[in-house]
């Protein structure tokens, strides 16, 4: 990934009513899923879920602050970005403690809850994640509603896979396993937006010194 944005527009760019409409679906789908996952998450005894749960809610900030700031100029999309990359990074700390807290207690999740909402959350992942496709690339705000959609899939698939694990296991550990996978790809997405974000802003502050020299 790009760290900086030589060359990027400062000014606001052309409202993209197709990018709007996305985000719009986006943010509905996964307030849902959080709304599901939450519950289901706790009635399973599930860390993987109730870490799911949680990338739906900081997602649907995600659009919500994307949203906010789709139409003003860099220097404020990407201070958007690198706020959306601190709270990823805090959101992957805080799912890596309440793994560590899980494991401790040594709870059993139901594996067939975590099953069936795990596919129900991959579907609306994947269903995010192709509407998003095809405005990856950009800004680093546009590029985190993409990495955080394209992080939320894997992590699906590896919420299905914890589900198999602790249905044949009969142990807690695939869910835990799994919780920490999740919270990595928190961690590691967070620290991509916010490096692509400062690189911005440098590049904004870069132009304004050029600009206020050549005044």
């Amino acid at each position: 990934m790009a760290a900086g944005c030589c060359g990027c527009e400062t000014s606001p760019p052309p409202d993209d009513k197709a990018w709007r409409r996305v985000l719009w679906i986006a943010l509905a789908i996964n307030a849902g899923m959080f709304a599901v996952e939450i519950v289901g998450g706790v009635a399973a005894a599930s860390a993987a879920l109730q870490a799911d749960a949680l990338d739906f809610l900081g997602d649907s900030a995600n659009y919500a602050i994307s949203l906010g700031v789709a139409g003003l100029a860099l220097k404020w999309r990407a201070r958007a970005a690198w706020f959306k990359g601190a709270s990823l990074l805090l959101l992957g700390f805080w799912v890596l403690a309440s793994t560590v807290w899980m494991a401790l207690a040594g709870s059993l999740p139901h594996a067939e809850t975590m099953g069936v909402i795990g596919l129900l959350a991959l579907a609306a992942n994947i269903s995010c994640a192709l509407m998003l496709w095809r405005h990856r690339e950009g800004d680093a705000n546009r590029r985190s509603v993409w990495i955080c959609s394209r992080n939320d899939a894997i992590g699906n698939i590896a919420v299905v896979a914890a589900a198999l694990g602790v249905f044949g296991t009969g142990s807690g550990w695939p869910d835990l396993v799994v919780a920490g996978i999740l919270a990595s790809l928190g961690i590691s997405g967070g620290w991509q937006i916010i490096r692509q974000a400062r690189g911005e802003l440098a590049s904004v502050a870069a132009e304004q010194r050029a600009a206020r020299g050549a005044a």
